[in-house]
């Protein structure tokens, strides 16, 4: 018989995590030993929702490399290699390679486009990429050169206030995002049906939302009761470490669907 199940890639957090790229926020101390205990949570969660993790080591050489997320795209056909827009964080992706050439075939984004994870948010066949800090408009074509053949459609979104996308909106589902629209120019996801995060949280529209499960962090308890009042179940992760990073929920995965081999009944 055959099947899907879920999978989702994770790094361990590096002990230079302190020395983190910084954009929109001003540094202020992590907690590391917190921040390994807060991964270790996330790891656990990921695993209680029936997610196959893979944790991939630490490395000390990278002080970005636990947030996964920016150095891959992984479609249902492809997973697509980004070019992060920091310099810094391009030695990320040779592991993160290794392991999804085990899912997929691979393709490259190439500079000068650039392009980072962070930036594009998958609902249904439909690919919203943020044009940012970190993916310019080459790094968009390239992603639409690759994924409008395979059925996807490919729609940019300028973001001001934040580093990614995603920090910005993400989905609950095929229907609903929770947005900050203070952050981006939202025209292209006005078909959407939206929670807005409540406006004393602007940073609470990056959730998790995998296997049934809305994950917030719960420091943004108003965002997560609107979201709650709408059936979903929600549940707390305190990820406090990694906000002062410039990260989020999405940032800590990458999350997709394995095709399983087929055998005899």
């Amino acid at each position: 018989m055959g099947g899907t199940v879920d999978v989702a890639i994770t790094r361990a957090v590096p002990p230079t995590l302190l020395r983190c790229e910084l954009l929109f926020r001003e540094r202020e101390p992590i907690d590391l030993e917190r921040a390994v205990a807060q991964h270790s949570a996330y790891v656990a969660l990921l695993r209680g929702l029936a997610l196959d993790v893979i944790e991939l080591p630490a490395d000390s050489a990278l002080p970005d490399s636990c947030f996964v997320e920016d150095v891959a795209v992984v479609l249902d056909e492809l997973a697509i290699l980004t070019m992060p827009g920091a310099t810094s964080r391009r030695g990320e992706i040779p592991a993160v390679e290794r392991t999804l050439a085990r899912f997929r075939p691979l393709a490259r984004v190439e500079l000068p486009a650039t392009l980072e994870g962070g930036d594009v948010l998958r609902v249904g066949r439909t690919l919203y990429v943020g044009r940012s800090p970190r993916t310019n408009d080459a790094g968009i074509e390239r992603l639409r050169a690759l994924a409008e053949p395979l059925g996807y459609r490919v729609l940019p979104v300028t973001v001001t206030g934040c580093l990614h996308l995603k920090s910005a909106v993400t989905a609950l589902d095929d229907a609903r995002i929770v947005t900050n629209r203070a952050w981006i120019d939202d025209a292209p996801l006005r078909d959407r049906e939206r929670v807005e995060v409540a406006p004393e949280e602007p940073a609470a529209a990056n959730v998790l939302a995998v296997n049934g499960v809305v994950v917030v962090h719960p420091g943004f308890s108003r965002t997560r009761d609107r979201i709650a009042a709408l059936g979903y179940d929600v549940r707390p992760l305190d990820i406090s470490e990694f906000l002062k990073a410039e990260a989020a929920l999405t940032c800590k995965s990458l999350v997709f669907r394995r095709q399983l081999a087929i055998t005899p009944a």
